[in-house]
């Protein structure tokens, strides 16, 4: 994939012949141009040389972002910033303030002089003529000024591709020459008077220098409301690559040395003071601080960090002092992966902007067969020349392609940058467009549902079997395997002091379970149904397996040699706002379904309490992906993963979900990331999606109806006679007006924090009630914090006697059915401690309302 930079475009015209001009090409298998940013995304074998040839030949001018790689992958954000820079604002000002310059003393004479009789010099004061030669050179000179319509405008008819500028051309050069040739009639009826009606008539009623000047400067502001709102669209993206640090504290021995972040290398040693960015992505060596990640995760209180954990260019070190090593750098951070996958996505063509594309290519010809054939009626109908010159103009200025172009694009950024302040990452605009779509969501289990950190619940060793050395056995199988459920295992021998023996010819049967070889004997470990194939496992030991699964336990059965050495329980808890998450995709219509390997009753009792509509048990891969292509059958299905397991499913769904804690390759295999590791953002991304695709219908709506009212209005139709003028105008904010309306997707707000506002409002009983509870004490401040994952009276209690520990909470009242808990409090309160302690109950904390 290739980036390029194209210039010269100037509506939705141009950006379809420079697409058609790439495609053309041997070898090209996609072609995608954004109006918005002026940049093309190309795939394929052809050179950059021919690509640029092609869109040179088109008419334009282009090339590619970042000539020099090695650079590219150094300072990826630099990069990506060049073409989100506003080069253009500052021109379409200069233009206006010129054009205005002139402009005002011709509607001075045009309006003021000749409408309300206003001063003028005592010379032209009754000598029209002379009146109409300054308004034809003041008229001129604006035109020149403006000259970039009339030089794009007319090059694009010699390469049969006309584009807005030539409609802005056409109009405005029709309207001059016109002007020309009735000027000089009225030289030839002068005869050095004033006194001739024709002569008047003329000089009121057919000349249109005004207009001729009118229409490229109203044009112009259009633009530059244009390119100040489209700018706005960008901002999201901008102030991603802003945060991005420029230098960072390098520590070589003692000593410490500050260089460009270009120059830090992966394994280099760094150094974050308080207060300080983080320069690059890496992992703590020493030191103990709290990090503000929210400009990557959206989330507003910081995470500690020790030894060991990871840290993320762009974040902020918020109290101690951090020394780490680098891992990532340049266009491998985190931070610069965001921003790509932003900007590749805003490139990319969502299925619904086809639409616009189809008219797009024919809209401009077609205009301008409709000013023909409006001018050729009108003087058939008997009318003049200049009413009918008149109305094919208003044709012409009146119709904008620029808001078909727009519709799509300009939501779709927008879309993408608030998704990213989210922790919300498209890939593409397709998968913007398809998230909204989706009527099933398919989940998995282990760590997607639940946590992903199960612990070792029961051990139960069979016949001569001790407890010590079923883990034995099942901690040398688990040792090489990366499962989840691996970790809990290793995890319980490492604190028990328990050692794995040596093992040979190991080997991973996805879904299934692990086998290998110790001193010429198999052992073996995983599901029920993968053990019984191989040994008979007593009756007594079905009854356990069946017991611990309805418990919501996963039994995990081991043999050595043939015969059966027990079974380990390994329990996973559910993710404290996974049941809300799932219950809020319900509300919006949407079927909800768990993939998992488990066994059906383990399965069942954790679907259950997560409250999804349909489970799938002890599935391999291939049969995870199997039910995602039937649930597809007239309905488009998602996935949410982040396991290798669930790859093929992200892959086949219509739209892939991973987490952000996931593995690379469900990463990777997904349309969707979500850097912060919650099925809530799922919610989110559905919910975005909507409102992006409400947006876009809205844009493409308004820029149809626009062209399909104005254009006849503009013709004459109805007894209604516009002036050229106003045309122009009306063009001109059709597009800010698209612009303006995509910028609404601003006002986006996730959904925990308005429904925790509406869950705290729909029941002031509930708070009043709260509140009479410490009627002995009403000068104690009063706040409500929202906690995730409490199911019982039990949670309550657990979560209310933990904070009312804190120092500066009074009381307590938590209630499991809101996941809403009311403090009462004396003095500053401390949010972060709030949010740890939450979290050492195991619980989610979501913020305040």
């Amino acid at each position: 994939m290739e980036h390029y930079y194209v210039t010269g475009m100037s509506c939705d015209a141009c950006r379809v012949r420079v697409e058609k001009a790439v495609q053309k090409l041997d070898g090209i298998s996609s072609v995608s141009v954004s109006l918005l940013t002026n940049s093309m995304v190309v795939e394929g074998n052809a050179s950059s040389d021919e690509i640029i040839r092609a869109v040179q030949k088109a008419g334009y001018g282009a090339s590619i972002q970042g000539t020099n790689k090695d650079k590219r992958s150094k300072s990826e954000n630099s990069d990506n910033s060049d073409y989100l820079k506003d080069t253009e604002t500052p021109k379409l000002i200069r233009r206006l303030v010129f054009s205005l310059a002139f402009l005002l003393p011709l509607m001075y004479i045009t309006m003021g002089y000749n409408m309300f009789s206003w001063p003028v010099p005592s010379f032209f004061d009754g000598n029209h003529v002379a009146l109409g030669i300054v308004q034809m050179l003041l008229s001129l000179i604006i035109l020149f000024i403006n000259q970039k319509f009339f030089v794009s405008g007319f090059k694009s008819v010699f390469h049969f591709s006309p584009n807005m500028d030539t409609l802005v051309a056409l109009g405005s050069s029709v309207s001059f020459i016109w002007s020309v040739f009735v000027l000089f009639k009225m030289t030839a009826l002068s005869g050095g008077g004033t006194g001739n009606e024709e002569f008047m008539d003329l000089y009121h009623n057919q000349l249109y220098f005004e207009s001729a000047a009118m229409i490229p400067a109203l044009i112009t502001l259009g633009k530059m409301l244009e390119s100040l709102s489209k700018g706005k669209t960008t901002d999201a993206l901008k102030s991603l690559i802003e945060i991005t640090p420029k230098t960072a504290v390098i520590l070589n021995g003692a000593e410490e040395t500050t260089v460009p972040v270009e120059e830090v290398d992966s394994g280099d040693i760094f150094i974050v003071k308080p207060g300080a960015n983080v320069p690059v992505d890496g992992i703590v060596l020493e030191g103990t601080s709290a990090v503000d990640e929210s400009s990557l995760t959206g989330e507003s209180i910081p995470v500690d960090k020790s030894e060991g954990d990871v840290v993320c260019a762009g974040t902020i070190n918020s109290s101690g002092f951090l020394k780490c090593r680098a891992t990532r750098v340049g266009g491998d951070t985190t931070l610069s992966q965001i921003v790509r996958l932003v900007s590749d996505s805003a490139s990319t063509k969502a299925p619904i902007g086809r639409i616009a594309d189809k008219v797009s290519g024919i809209f401009v010809p077609a205009v301008i067969l409709i000013a023909v054939i409006v001018l050729i009626v009108w003087l058939l109908a008997g009318r003049d020349i200049g009413f009918a010159l008149a109305r094919a103009i208003s044709v012409l200025v009146i119709s904008c392609p620029c808001a078909l172009g727009l519709a799509t694009p300009v939501a779709i950024m927008v879309g993408n940058g608030v998704g990213a302040k989210h922790g919300i990452l498209f890939k593409t605009s397709e998968a913007l467009e398809n998230a909204g779509r989706v009527k099933t969501i398919a989940l998995d289990k282990t760590g997607t549902i639940t946590n992903g950190n199960p612990v070792v619940t029961d051990i139960v060793p069979f016949a001569s079997f001790s407890s010590d050395e079923l883990l034995s056995i099942a901690v040398s199988l688990e040792k090489k395997s990366e499962h989840p459920l691996a970790k809990a295992i290793l995890a319980y021998a490492s604190e028990n002091g328990i050692e794995a023996f040596e093992t040979e010819e190991f080997s991973a049967l996805p879904g299934n379970g692990l086998i290998a070889e110790s001193n010429g004997k198999i052992i073996r470990g995983g599901s029920l149904k993968f053990i019984s194939g191989f040994i008979d496992i007593p009756d007594s030991f079905y009854q356990t397996a069946d017991k611990l699964s309805n418990e919501g336990k996963t039994p995990l059965f081991f043999e050595k040699n043939g015969v059966l050495a027990g079974i380990i329980a390994v329990a996973d808890s559910i993710k404290g706002d996974s049941s809300k998450a799932i219950s809020e995709m319900k509300k919006l219509g949407i079927k909800t379904v768990m993939l998992t390997g488990d066994n059906e009753k383990t399965a069942r009792a954790v679907g259950k309490l997560a409250g999804v509509d349909e489970v799938f048990s002890e599935l391999l891969p291939n049969e995870k992906e199997r039910i995602i292509k039937d649930l597809q059958i007239n309905r488009k299905v998602a996935m949410v993963g982040d396991g290798i397991n669930d790859a093929p499913s992200l892959v086949s769904a219509d739209v892939g979900i991973a987490l952000g804690a996931g593995t690379d390759v469900a990463i990777d295999c997904a349309d969707v990331v979500l850097v912060n590791d919650s099925l809530v953002d799922a919610v989110e991304a559905i919910r975005l999606s909507k409102a992006t695709l409400k947006n876009i219908h809205e844009n493409l709506f308004w820029a149809f109806f626009y062209n399909l009212i104005c254009i006849p209005l503009a013709a004459g139709l109805f007894s209604i006679k516009m002036n050229p003028m106003i045309c122009a105008a009306a063009m001109s904010f059709s597009s800010v007006t698209v612009c303006l309306n995509a910028l609404r997707l601003n006002l986006f707000k996730p959904l925990k924090h308005n429904q925790l506002k509406s869950l705290i409002s729909s029941d002031n009983k509930t708070i009043k009630s709260n509140s009479m509870l410490i009627s002995e004490n009403e000068t104690n401040d009063q706040s409500f914090i929202y906690v995730d994952g409490m199911m019982c009276e039990h949670c309550e209690t657990a979560v209310k006697e933990a904070l009312e520990k804190l120092p500066f909470v009074v009381k307590a009242d938590a209630d499991y059915k809101k996941g809403v808990v009311t403090l009462f409090t004396d003095g500053e309160i401390d949010e972060f401690k709030i949010k740890k302690t939450v979290e050492q109950e195991g619980y989610c904390y979501s913020g305040k309302v």
